[in-house]
């Protein structure tokens, strides 16, 4: 039995009614509150310190672990969607979700926190790809699709920023574990209406489940990840550089996998699609741009302009008023016709001059710091939800999932590499502009030379506060030219690899399905 919403073949192009966008709010629940997860405890791990006293190790766990799971697993969730349905997947990662929200609010030690975030991490690469795909097949419209993709991409840009408000504002009021059980009453909506709105879709043909591929990411992914989010702060030791050097070995060998298995995780076939592997790059390089801006920016508001860690988190939501628009406008524009080539190459260009007021900046730029972070985010949402909805028109809807996750795991690449490298280059610039005079513990890190002021009589701390300050910001400035400059060249990629890509979905030959029906109970 084919479901109402279902597609009836692979050229159905039905406009979507009331039901298709009431199912669409339904999914932004999940998407926003696990795009908040990543930064919901920014505000909790003081009281979570001194609640269950965890050592420094386990305190750094809690924080990470989420996001380290979730990029792990999302291609491997992404192909158990295709095979045993995207809404049950859905459903099972919210329950999931919801169950790990709850034991996550109660625990009682470090280790309980630790497992607790693990299994949202699980429930959170679960929830992603199967509501890029949900989408998929809720609107067949190409027009409404791109629409629909737009606000999915502003939901899960702004629920970052908003997820270190909400959680400042729920310490403040009530105890830490409230930052979690937030999620259970969405959570809970999504497992009631779902499955009357939600249409249920796979692949009819999905294959030999693929074991080897599926341990092959996983040995990929976790240590490049590991490695490229520990070189921020602990700098290019030979540890976090064999972790992402033994990951990019895995990579060659699940490459080398995919290429040559009769059944694998990700279709070779798949990037034969007229456009995905241009959508998939150039969504890496945004995702890329995005992550190392706002790790300069957000300790920028705390370190360098003093403001407290509410204060910063409330100033750092007006970057992301602009991105509510962004991608809506994105899409209106390609619909009109403007070829989607030169609006992708326009984000680009704006989120380059956002990078171009940061290198402009002092220690006493707020408005000019928020203004560029602005259009960063404004120019890359432009580009991501342009580039996630020509990936899926370029895949047919049974592979909606495979598809989705590659996209995303290829986003967490992106935002880890470019934390590690803008990063680096920032802390390389800082280290470099610090005096020799100055305290061994103030050449690593801006917090660190702070914290060494009180140590100082009053002249020399003021006088180590201000040289750390501004070697920072000079920092800033070089990472932020870099930054510029590789936006710049995702320009001209994006002139040069969309050129040819048709404004219509186009979709691989390889992929297109034998059997007309794309959804099946």
């Amino acid at each position: 039995m084919t479901h109402p919403l279902s597609p009836t073949g692979p050229n159905t192009h039905s406009p979507a009614g009331r039901r298709e966008w009431t199912a669409l709010g339904v999914l932004m629940l999940p998407l926003l509150l696990v795009s908040m997860d990543v930064s919901v405890l920014y505000f909790a791990i003081p009281q979570i310190s001194a609640d269950l006293r965890p050592s420094g190790t386990q305190q750094l766990w809690i924080f990470d672990m989420y996001a380290f799971v979730l990029a792990g697993l999302l291609m491997t969730m992404g192909s158990i969607g295709d095979r045993v349905g995207r809404r049950r997947l859905l459903l099972s990662g919210a329950a999931a979700f919801g169950v790990a929200s709850l034991v996550a609010a109660y625990a009682n030690s470090a280790e309980t926190l630790i497992a607790a975030r693990a299994v949202l991490g699980i429930g959170g690469a679960t929830l992603m790809p199967s509501t890029l795909a949900m989408i998929r097949t809720l609107f067949t419209d190409p027009g409404e699709r791109s629409k629909a993709i737009g606000l999915w991409s502003a939901v899960m840009t702004g629920g970052v920023a908003l997820g270190s408000v909400m959680s400042g504002v729920l310490v403040e009021h009530f105890w830490w574990g409230s930052v979690f059980l937030v999620n259970l009453p969405a959570m809970a909506l999504l497992l009631v209406v779902g499955p009357l709105l939600l249409p249920e879709s796979r692949d009819p043909e999905p294959g030999r489940f693929d074991l080897p591929g599926v341990v092959l990411s996983m040995a990929a992914v976790l240590p490049v990840v590991y490695g490229l989010k520990e070189i921020p702060s602990q700098g290019w030791h030979v540890r976090y550089v064999v972790s992402v050097t033994v990951g990019l070995l895995f990579a060659v060998l699940f490459v080398h996998r995919r290429r040559t298995a009769g059944s694998p995780m990700i279709p070779p076939s798949l990037f034969r699609g007229r456009g995905f592997a241009p959508a998939v790059t150039l969504n890496l390089l945004s995702s890329f741009a995005m992550m190392g801006s706002a790790l300069f920016t957000t300790q920028y508001l705390q370190s360098v302009l003093g403001k407290s860690s509410m204060e910063a988190a409330l100033w750092g939501l007006l970057p992301a008023v602009p991105v509510g628009v962004a991608a809506p406008v994105a899409a209106w524009a390609v619909r009109r016709g403007v070829n989607r080539a030169h609006v992708v190459c326009g984000g680009f260009l704006l989120a380059a001059c956002g990078y171009g007021l940061l290198t402009a900046t002092g220690t006493d730029s707020l408005w000019p710091v928020l203004a560029g972070a602005g259009l960063i985010a404004s120019g890359i949402v432009t580009v991501m939800s342009l580039m996630t909805d020509l990936a899926l028109g370029a895949v047919p809807p049974e592979k909606a999932g495979t598809a989705s996750s590659v996209l995303e795991t290829g986003a967490e690449f992106g935002g880890a590499l470019g934390m590690a490298l803008l990063g680096s280059i920032g802390t390389a610039v800082y280290r470099h502009e610090m005096p020799d005079r100055a305290p061994a513990a103030a050449h690593e890190t801006l917090g660190a030379a702070l914290a060494e002021t009180s140590r100082l009589p009053s002249g020399a701390g003021e006088a180590l506060a201000a040289t750390a300050r501004e070697a920072f910001t000079n920092g800033m400035q070089a990472a932020a030219t870099a930054g510029a400059l590789l936006l710049l060249g995702g320009a001209v990629l994006a002139a040069v690899a969309l050129r040819r890509v048709p404004v219509r979905d186009t979709q691989c030959p390889d992929l297109a399905p034998a059997d007309p029906a794309h959804s099946r109970h």
